[in-house]
């Protein structure tokens, strides 16, 4: 069974976006060569993506850009090549190369996609993808990057989450920009 893998940046007081919904601050970090290395190999280590339509249209105005490709190569060849699919009941339509839209019951259809062969699915952003498929239990682990940065407010990518949801620590990653991967898996 494909596992479905939850990869967000989120501050010191939790949020994963601030009060606008903007995320700058998760790349405003010290420049770090281990995190570079870490960030490029996890764009390029394959998978299948899964956005919601915020944070779909956000990283399709920038992955696929000239200035993306020049800034940061490896990451923009290896996120514009892998699968996509966005989950959007008011989008037309994809452009983004290898994106497939669901406008469908996004529940059903990420069980039937797990059940499917393929490689491990990766939500990136998209709160409210988190909240509701780690409410219906489909979420196999959440990797929280945790930034040196305070907010004082904004959106956690638990919004909306109607139960507690009990995790444990499965591994942990400190960088020396100060950035902490915490990974944890739901108790069964």
């Amino acid at each position: 069974m494909r596992r479905l893998i939850v990869f967000n940046n989120v501050t010191v007081d939790g949020y994963f976006a601030d009060s606008s919904g903007d995320m700058r601050w998760a790349h405003r970090q010290t420049q770090d060569p281990e995190f570079n290395e870490f960030i490029a190999d996890n764009a390029s280590g394959g998978g299948q993506l899964l956005f919601g339509r915020k944070t779909y249209q956000m990283m399709a105005s920038y992955w696929p850009t000239p200035m993306a490709l020049q800034n940061e190569p490896k990451v923009a060849e290896g996120i514009n090549n892998l699968p996509k699919v966005v989950f959007s009941r008011t989008l037309n339509e994809a452009t983004w190369k290898n994106t497939r839209l669901v406008k469908s019951d996004m529940v059903a259809e990420v069980r039937k996609m797990k059940h499917e062969p393929g490689p491990d699915m990766v939500i990136l952003g998209s709160g409210s993808l988190v909240a509701r498929l780690g409410r219906e239990g489909l979420i196999d682990e959440f990797q929280v990057l945790v930034n040196p940065v305070v907010l004082g407010g904004g959106r956690s990518m638990f919004d909306g989450l109607e139960k507690r949801l009990s995790l444990k620590l499965a591994a942990t990653r400190a960088f020396k920009n100060g950035n902490v991967l915490l990974s944890y898996e739901p108790v069964a």
